[in-house]
């Protein structure tokens, strides 16, 4: 059965969205939302770079939600609570890589997305960032292991070439060295991560006893011009190293941790370990898994967008992966450990692949 999707937004990680959608024979691509007014009646597949789609984008929900979609899949960086209650209310599941992934961050707007799931019979599904999946990684890996004593997650980028300061900016990034602010700021623009600890503390069936975030910065010694008309000046914070702990009996027994960095005049300079990901389970037996990707092996990137959207698939693919199961699902949140096995279906294609 072809799925009816609307995708919500077409920018970095949704226009990788589009690329899985039409590629995907088991998925249908019906109708497109766009916040910006310059993209309203522009066809989707231009936006996104590839061939005409004859599907335009919009920013009429209401015409949206009546075109009666499987599911949304909802890109846009922050969530916007009023978006996803309508959308949810309207009978209509969501796939989202937006900052959702069990909601405890929302407070009582929390109360707001159950309330619609349940009005509108609806599943809302939140892959997580950065990319979220890696946390589905480390509870496979746990699984491994018939003593667990910590489960450690790390990211680790140099995010030079990224065009993205509305998202980076929150966490830290061109902020002052010394502003006595910066922990409040970093914690804030991460809080997504408390929630990845949740869903991690959930697969092992424990409640933490608390959860804390803990930062430290290196400065740039000289300005860096970066994409998107974007300068950190030199005193200012070109990276981060930031950790989400999760406390149980006065120890920490889940970090996610994330290291970005830019350029190559930071101060302190850091010894990072390689690029990518490593899931470490701690335990026994003691569990190490390494995660990098790279280009396929005739891709030829004209542009660094063109590499940045390489990696931003793997944000983009686990929302669209799961959208058979959230469809299937009871309504309501929805984590991985509530889906069954997210299967790859329509991936395996026999024509040559595009960016």
């Amino acid at each position: 059965m072809t799925l009816r999707i609307v995708q919500w937004t077409t920018g970095n990680v949704g226009t990788k969205s589009v690329h899985a959608i039409t590629r995907n024979p088991q998925l249908e691509l019906v109708g497109c939302y766009a916040w910006s007014k310059d993209k309203v009646g522009k066809d989707v597949g231009t936006l996104c770079g590839i061939e005409p789609l004859g599907v335009h984008a919009t920013n009429d929900i209401e015409a949206l939600l009546k075109l009666k979609p499987d599911c949304v899949v909802y890109n846009p960086m922050f969530a916007n609570i009023d978006e996803l209650v309508r959308i949810l209310s309207a009978g209509i599941n969501v796939v989202t890589t937006s900052e959702f992934i069990t909601g405890d961050e929302l407070g009582l707007d929390r109360d707001r997305i159950v309330d619609a799931c349940e009005d509108g019979g609806a599943t809302i599904f939140g892959s997580g960032i950065n990319p979220g999946f890696i946390q589905l990684l480390a509870v496979v890996c746990a699984g491994l292991s018939d003593k667990v004593d910590r489960i450690s997650i790390l990211e680790v980028f140099d995010t030079t070439i990224y065009n993205s300061p509305a998202t980076e900016m929150p966490m830290g990034f061109g902020y002052p060295i010394n502003d006595p602010q910066l922990q409040v700021v970093t914690a804030h623009g991460s809080r997504i991560f408390r929630e990845a600890v949740l869903l991690v503390a959930d697969a092992l069936g424990v409640v933490l006893d608390d959860i804390r975030c803990e930062a430290e910065y290196a400065e740039t010694t000289a300005d860096i011009e970066l994409p998107g008309n974007w300068t950190i000046a030199a005193g200012c914070v070109a990276g981060i190293d930031v950790r989400w702990k999760g406390i149980l009996d006065g120890q920490d027994v889940i970090e996610i941790r994330g290291i970005w960095t830019k350029g190559q005049t930071l101060k302190p300079i850091w010894e990072l370990p390689s690029f990518g990901y490593t899931v470490t389970v701690q335990g026994r037996p003691t569990i190490t898994s390494t995660l990098t990707f790279e280009p396929p092996k005739d891709f030829q990137a004209q542009t660094l967008d063109e590499l940045i959207m390489l990696g931003l698939t793997i944000t983009a693919m686990p929302a669209i992966t799961a959208i058979p199961a959230v469809v299937r699902a009871v309504p309501g949140i929805a984590t991985y450990n509530d889906l069954p096995l997210l299967q790859p279906r329509g991936v395996l294609l026999k024509e040559p692949s595009d960016v």
